[in-house]
């Protein structure tokens, strides 16, 4: 399976069944991990990890603290999509990570970005 990755009107694959979209949480200003994986149903996420607690962060009463970050497993059904918002004036954009690579996107104001499985070839 492959991550199809819509940004700024362009589309770009990502050749990966397993990727960690980052991000620092604009109020706390604190890191935020969380793995997905990518199948023909959808995303599915695997685990987030917070660094820390704070306003909208709370770990579920099933998250454990390793290393300084809470790690806890989200009960999510599959997603079609994941839309990312863009504004420009947050901490940071995203950051997505496959296959030791990452990639930043959405650091400046443009419209959403949305993460989805790619349609077969």
């Amino acid at each position: 399976m492959s991550l199809c990755i819509l940004a700024a009107g362009k589309t770009m694959r990502l050749a990966a069944s397993v990727f960690t979209l980052s991000w620092t949480h604009s109020a706390e200003r604190t890191q935020w991990e969380e793995l997905w994986s990518v199948s023909a149903v959808g995303l599915h996420i695997i685990e987030s990890r917070i660094k820390g607690s704070g306003a909208g962060m709370e770990p579920t009463p099933n998250g454990v603290l390793k290393d300084g970050w809470w790690v806890y497993r989200p009960q999510l059904p599959a997603q079609k999509r994941l839309l990312l918002a863009a504004s420009g004036k947050t901490a940071s954009g995203w950051t997505i990570c496959a296959s030791g690579r990452c990639q930043n996107l959405g650091e400046a104001e443009e419209g959403p970005l949305t993460l989805e499985p790619c349609p077969p070839h």
